[in-house]
């Protein structure tokens, strides 16, 4: 689509929550269309924020033993075809490549939704002995699904991610590479993105295509809609038997192996909007945060004002990732620009100050100011950050508790979307009749059986029958 004005206001998120969100990711630089339907250009400063999140993740993964590596993009039709229930699950979803130039392809070819397939038939090549395993990969790049409806980093035809793929000797070990990966996002979500999660398994109508077992974290957003955050699945040795994944067993017997993926993608910048931000726009958590601290200059034509804002922001950036904005803009609109942008930190620093020897330190999450001096603004930076962080994650964890329902009938939870959108338990006899009513007559999915199970009643509150499990029930994108 053409280029757009920029946003020069942002719509009330109480008023136009979907429209506040769009006018966000463009203010605040994130994200702005493409002329490819579909897909956005991810600007320089959301591209920071997926740095920052790579990083860290990409860490925890080698320390837990993973390698990277990559796979093509392209994959050949019958690799897809060879999983019944996978090709099920993309096949509305899968964009084709059936010419070069003029020339049909002899087989076509799949841009990948996930890597499957590719992951399996190299397992298939590479794996002959029980010394072979396990086999722990991931790999960072960008998949293609044809969605109908796109919205920036919530759901596009292409988007930033990484797919861990490991094989293993048992089904023990394939089950517990899911849940520790898991746990591993789940951590990350809520200690460093502040973003309280639900922890379970998905149900057999939701679960991964192709999956034994799919497990989620899911998040709640601040219009009371869930965010599937992550997914991890294991696998058992449904793929190993597809794709004839075989190894010797250390008693010389030939054994199928055992899988597991799981992935995240630039969906939690969507999540980081729709949780922290508020009507000045984007509030980033500290540890994702490409400017923690902007020193903004008062006065910066007065002698001394700008070299003593440079000098505060060198030594900050020994530590933490500072900037200084020496535009020709008027303070007051450098102020809302480190607001929109969600800069947890501004330093402000004037020939008053100076003379005092002090600065002025504004926190994004409260607006509060605090003044410090000087020579302790990076030791105070540095602990407003940290205060800064575990605030985010009280408001949204509160936030959560405050929209956390519980329904006893099907009607009562219709009733609760409609007027208090949020995550509702229910519980829930396991028939899959009960979960599709649910999903027309109140147009909401199950999001998890959570790991940690409350016994709200003894009966199903679709049809009534002896219930299995509580499960969160909510309305998503």
């Amino acid at each position: 689509m053409p280029a757009e004005k920029r946003v020069e206001k942002i719509t009330d998120m109480n008023h136009d929550f979907p429209q506040w969100y769009t006018d966000v990711v463009r203010k605040a630089d994130l994200a702005d269309y493409s002329e490819t339907g579909g897909c956005i250009i991810v600007r320089p400063y959301g591209y920071g924020v997926w740095e920052l999140i790579q990083a860290q993740l990409d860490a925890k993964f080698k320390e837990t033993g993973h390698e990277n590596m990559y796979m093509p993009m392209l994959i050949p039709e019958s690799l897809l075809e060879l999983e019944k229930d996978h090709v099920d699950g993309f096949a509305p979803e899968v964009a084709w490549v059936t010419h070069a130039g003029s020339e049909a392809l002899t087989e076509r070819l799949y841009v990948r939704p996930t890597s499957e397939p590719l992951f399996s038939a190299h397992f298939a090549k590479t794996i002959q002995s029980w010394r072979d395993l396990p086999r722990l990969y991931n790999q960072w790049c960008t998949v293609m699904r044809w969605e109908k409806t796109t919205r920036p980093f919530l759901r596009g035809r292409e988007f930033l991610w990484q797919e861990g793929h490991t094989a293993h000797a048992t089904a023990e070990e394939s089950l517990a590479e899911a849940l520790k990966i898991l746990d591993i996002y789940a951590t990350f979500s809520e200690e460093v993105l502040c973003i309280p999660v639900i922890k379970g398994q998905k149900t057999e109508r939701e679960k991964f295509a192709g999956a034994q077992s799919t497990y989620t974290f899911e998040a709640l957003m601040h219009d009371g809609k869930a965010l599937q955050s992550g997914t991890t699945h294991d696998f058992g040795d449904k793929f190993a038997r597809v794709f004839n994944i075989q190894y010797t067993s250390k008693d010389n017997k030939l054994q199928y192996a055992y899988q597991s993926s799981w992935g995240v993608s630039s969906r939690l910048i969507g999540a980081l909007i729709m949780v922290h931000g508020d009507n000045n726009g984007l509030v980033l958590p500290p540890g994702i945060a490409p400017i923690q601290i902007m020193v903004v200059p008062i006065a910066a034509h007065k002698p001394g004002v700008t070299e003593k804002a440079e000098e505060i922001r060198a030594n900050l950036a020994k530590t933490l990732r500072a900037k200084i904005d020496t535009t020709d803009h008027a303070p007051g609109w450098k102020f809302a620009e480190c607001e929109m942008k969600g800069i947890p930190l501004r330093v402000e620093i004037g020939p008053k100050d100076m003379e005092n020897g002090q600065c002025i330190l504004v926190r994004r999450d409260t607006g509060e100011k605090i003044t410090t001096q000087i020579e302790n603004v990076t030791q105070k930076a540095t602990e407003l950050l940290e205060e800064i962080r575990q605030n985010l994650y009280a408001r949204a964890k509160e936030r959560l508790a405050s929209q956390t329902f519980t329904a006893q009938s099907l009607p009562q939870l219709k009733s609760i979307l409609d007027t208090t959108p949020g995550f509702v338990k229910a519980m829930w006899c396991g028939a899959d009749a009960c979960e599709v009513r649910v999903k027309e007559e109140a147009t909401a999915t199950s999001r998890c059986i959570p790991f940690t199970q409350e016994n709200l009643s003894n009966t199903c509150f679709v049809c009534g029958e002896k219930a299995e499990k509580m499960v969160v029930w909510s309305r998503a994108y």
